[in-house]
């Protein structure tokens, strides 16, 4: 920890110089991160004093191969910068831009062919490259287009969807209210059924007069009606027969008090219809 903290402190002051180092929290997290940047730090500007050292040494050449050519040209063809002419500066301008240009330290014509040859296949290679990259372009589009219309397709339906949903919701909600105003009815109607058997019940009134029993008396009614029509077909070959006078009148009594109590039973069910 001791040695880290070090490091980190020597790396900061290196890295701020005559500012001042910002306070911050010491601890083992931020002292582990900080001496990680300075272990970066330190190896990039290795490898950037390195760079810099090959190119001192490239610069270096180079001006050792200018210094030769030139006492070359001075001393073997008599010829300097100061005694050549502006059409031929110009023209060696021309050479050591194209020189520079296709990467080339000798510019002689077979150095500058092959120099040629390989940027015109660099060049067909990157217009292939761009016929490549072209059609895929057009496919990306056609398939963008497709995309465009199926997402504004999707996005209408969408739509769609969240309308319907919207109606569906106020049907719902309306149901929802119906429901509510049906289930209070229906609690008042059961009050008020129940406060009205209450007060039948504090009145004292008879079970027989309700809808119900008097419904049920009608039907058992209609059910002596419909027997006492079989007995009549059954007396009817008997109507024309010689009656035996005291049997007869037995028998017309009996009928007259059956009669008289169905005709009383029947007057009372109508009476509570």
């Amino acid at each position: 920890m001791c040695e880290k903290m070090k490091k980190v402190n020597s790396w900061l002051s290196t890295v701020f110089g005559d500012q001042p180092v910002p306070q911050f929290e010491v601890n083992t997290r931020t002292v582990d991160v900080l001496y990680q940047l300075a272990q970066f730090s330190e190896a990039r500007c290795g490898d950037t004093e390195l760079l810099i050292e090959d190119l001192n040494q490239k610069a270096s050449e180079y001006q050792a191969d200018s210094a030769y050519y030139q006492d070359v040209l001075l001393q073997g063809v008599g010829l300097s910068c100061a005694s050549l002419s502006r059409s031929c500066a110009d023209y060696l301008a021309t050479l050591v831009d194209n020189a520079m240009t296709l990467a080339i330290r000798d510019i002689s014509l077979g150095n500058f062919l092959p120099a040629v040859n390989n940027l015109s296949n660099e060049l067909l290679e990157a217009e292939k490259s761009d016929r490549h990259l072209e059609r895929d372009l057009k496919a990306l589009r056609k398939r963008l287009g497709t995309t465009l219309v199926l997402r504004g397709n999707l996005q209408e339906d969408i739509n769609k969807s969240v309308k319907t949903q919207a109606v569906e919701s106020a049907k719902a909600e309306e149901k929802l209210l119906n429901m509510d105003f049906v289930t209070t009815k229906a609690k008042e109607l059961r009050h008020r059924r129940e406060r009205a058997e209450a007060q039948l019940l504090s009145r004292n009134m008879d079970k027989s007069l309700t809808h119900q029993s008097i419904v049920q008396l009608s039907q058992e009614v209609t059910a002596l009606k419909q027997e006492i029509v079989p007995l009549k077909k059954k007396l009817e070959p008997y109507m024309d027969l010689c009656p035996n006078p005291s049997l007869a009148q037995v028998k017309i009594l009996e009928a007259k008090t059956e009669l008289a109590s169905l005709d009383s039973k029947l007057e009372m069910d109508m009476e509570f219809k």
